[in-house]
């Protein structure tokens, strides 16, 4: 074989006499590893990576490729070693020399509701930061990345991106990498031991006189079985708990049975579309991902590997192709598929943060501008109670029905969104020479529950920015909500519920009594209550409540759904708390049949789905930098308008009056004194994170929540550029 190099003077390794002696062990014990492990699989003649090979190949610039892992302690990290040996070997035989290292990766749903996810976004930005310390340590070229979920894949394109930007200022060869997913792990089954167990008692719920129970059970084994359904089942059991139906020990063996049933041992990335999977689509439609690795139901086989990194080496050479570049040339193109594919909320803030470290000055007015370009359809048909979720999605692309986001870059230009089909990709190819192959293109291959549609759903997508006279800017899921949900919470009255933070919140929303204690306690004004039932309905008018006792007209409001309420959940946001997912909050919601038709859930931490009712996240400035939020207290009144994109608090006195009109004053000097208090426990609170992991020094979430030094030195103009 000819000796194949790097075409850039910069090579550390030829002067080098330390790296030349320590790194030829790691190779061959790579690739002795490799040969062993993969047993009758490798293909191969006999092994020829010789220490003196290794060193030969150094000294001539070989291109040094990193396999970059996650760690094994992640479900979609746990067969990586079956990847790294195929990337391993087919690298040496294509004439570069493989390493390996992994990183820290997070698992979301291991940290729910625990500290561990005051540590989650923070680790997105560690990730980064390990790439680059690795890649620069030991003089890496290129990354053949093994993508697990959460903020792993972000992470490593984030410092992939710095590192390309780099490289480049100083003269050296730019970086570049290839993408490969991990697979989708398939959702559990409940047995049917456990199944009738719960009908049981769903039915014991209803003959006591509670069908909120009852119903909210039988929703919840509507479900594919995943760790996010199993949060749905502890708080309807835990409900059913209080309500005496259930005893502690009862529910702790439903629990075990639901989880010892939920994932496959095989692990990947769980089948719902969060941040995952969302992530996949990204990556994929920045054109860092091989077709032949997209969408999987098992680790890739060899021939799949070596197309990837054949892939890998036909850009190896192409300035056009390093990462940051592929980045910027796919980016509106990466929006445009998460808008139509309803991806997870979360991603707004890790794209943003990827271009900031590639280094753009981009913020969420770029991101909006580009989704707002044009209607963006809604082609993603997906559904965890129907069959149509990403492990099945992932089978229709392994059978060749359909090719994944190529079809979706497909369907969208058949749609009149103006895709960028010339962009480079990863494969060597652009677009449009990928798609010029029709085979298993159009989404009408797909005759069986489809997921990805030709004709959309309807003519809006994606995640909207909100303004509104008390923040900045906040995120909203619309893709998460069906027409006529978002019809029941758009253009509503909304009385604020106050809580500083998410565990005040979560003991609140798991209280059976909850509801009735905002009524014994008249949390809302009367007359408060009669205009928003107005305002809310237009059923009645003020004369037909005016001589309603409180009691009967707050249970009135709530049982005709004229009441709404928005769930305020302040002291979330980076530097006050991590940014932690508010998923346990709105599963709560999502399990309480009552409360979750009327209520909207706003904070300034993350979010990655929704509630039945709107999700509203990311909100900025955070409530610990003066944020409205922070202000903000039981009973005030919200005037929500989704399609409107805005959120407002209202003037209390012209609302009394029947008129919708936003508070002109201004709350922070109105309530100065309550938000020292606020603070004052929020710097408290703030110490329960370890000081070596706070988010000190960040943007905020509308500039990806990036080191201050990371935005400081993006000064790539991309509107210019743009």
């Amino acid at each position: 074989m000819t000796m194949i190099a790097i075409p850039n003077s910069v090579n550390p390794y030829r002067g080098n006499v330390q790296g030349k002696a320590n790194e030829p062990i790691t190779v061959a014990g790579l690739l002795d590893r490799a040969k062993k492990g993969l047993g009758s699989d490798y293909g191969a003649a006999v092994p020829d990576w010789s220490l003196d090979r290794i060193y030969d190949r150094l000294e001539h610039n070989a291109p040094r490729i990193a396999i970059i892992g996650g760690s094994s302690d992640h479900p979609a990290h746990i067969l990586d070693h079956e990847t790294v040996y195929k990337a391993a070997l087919t690298i040496w035989n294509k004439g570069g020399i493989p390493f390996y290292f992994s990183t820290p990766v997070l698992c979301d749903g291991t940290a729910q509701n625990n500290m561990g996810m005051s540590y989650s976004l923070q680790s997105r930005n560690v990730i980064a930061e390990v790439v680059v310390n690795q890649m620069e340590a030991h003089s890496y070229h290129a990354a053949f990345v093994i993508q697990g979920c959460d903020k792993q894949p972000l992470g490593v394109l984030s410092g992939l991106a710095l590192l390309d930007r780099l490289r480049r200022y100083r003269g050296e060869h730019h970086v570049f990498a290839t993408f490969s997913p991990s697979h989708v792990l398939k959702g559990g089954t409940i047995p049917d031991d456990v199944k009738a167990g719960l009908a049981e008692l769903a039915a014991k719920a209803e003959f006591a006189g509670h069908p909120d129970i009852a119903a909210d059970i039988r929703d919840a084994v509507s479900y594919i079985l995943q760790c996010s359904s199993n949060t749905t089942f502890q708080g309807v059991l835990e409900r059913a708990v209080e309500y005496g139906l259930l005893s502690d020990v009862e529910h702790k063996d439903f629990e075990k049975l639901l989880a010892i049933s939920t994932c496959d041992a095989k692990g990947g990335i769980c089948a719902f579309h969060g941040t995952g999977n969302s992530s996949r689509d990204i990556t994929a439609g920045l054109g860092l991902v091989h077709p032949a690795v997209e969408l999987l139901t098992e680790p890739p086989a060899m021939h799949q590997v070596e197309q990837a990194v054949e892939g890998l080496f036909a850009i190896m050479h192409r300035q056009e192709c390093g990462v940051s570049e592929l980045l910027a040339a796919n980016i509106a193109n990466a929006i445009r598929i998460h808008s139509s594919s309803g991806g997870s909320s979360n991603l707004m803030m890790h794209i943003i943060g990827a271009m900031v470290y590639a280094g753009y000055n981009f913020t969420l007015d770029h991101l909006e501008a580009i989704a707002r370009q044009c209607e963006i359809p809604d082609l993603f048909d997906y559904s965890l109670t129907e069959g149509r979720d990403i492990y099945a999605l992932a089978q229709q692309c392994c059978s060749g029905q359909i090719r994944g986001m190529e079809t979706l870059i497909y369907e969208l230009t058949r749609n009149g969104v103006p895709m960028d089909l010339d962009a480079p990709t990863v494969t060597g190819q652009t677009w449009r020479e990928r798609l010029s192959d029709t085979t298993g293109l159009s989404a009408d291959g797909v005759t069986d529950n489809p997921i990805i549609l030709s004709s959309p759903k309807r003519s809006f997508s994606g995640v909207d920015v909100l303004r509104g006279n008390f923040f900045n800017n906040a995120v909203v899921k619309i893709s998460g909500m069906s027409t006529t949900q978002l019809n029941h919470f758009d253009d509503k009255a909304a009385f604020v519920l106050y809580f500083e933070n998410e565990e005040e919140a979560n003991r609140k929303l798991l209280d059976v009594d909850f509801m009735q204690e905002l009524k014994a306690n008249r949390v809302f004004p009367a007359e408060h209550m009669k205009r928003m039932a107005i305002y809310n309905s237009s059923e009645c008018s003020v004369q037909e409540l005016e001589d309603i006792a409180y009691p009967e007209l707050f249970d009135l409001m709530t049982d005709r759904e004229w009441m709404r309420l928005a769930v305020i959940i302040a002291g979330q946001g980076p530097e006050a708390f991590g940014m932690p997912e508010m998923f346990t909050p709105m599963q709560y919601i999502n399990g309480h049949r009552k409360l979750k038709r009327l209520a909207t859930l706003i904070s300034d931490g993350r979010y990655s789905g929704v509630t039945f009712g709107a999700a509203v996240g990311h909100m900025t400035p955070e409530a610990f930098h003066g944020g409205g939020l922070l202000y903000l207290q039981h009973g005030d009144l919200l005037h929500l308008q989704f399609r409107a994109r805005r959120i407002d608090l209202l003037d209390q006195k012209a609302f009394e009056l029947g008129l919708i009109e936003g508070y002109q004053g201004d709350i922070r000097s109105g309530r100065s004194d309550l938000g020292e208090e606020r603070l004052l426990r929020m710097r408290g609170r703030q110490k329960l994170v370890a000081a070596s992991n706070r988010m000190r020094d960040c943007t905020d979430a509308s500039r990806g929540v990036v080191p201050m030094g990371i935005a400081l030195e993006a000064d790539r103009d991309w509107v210019r550029e743009a």
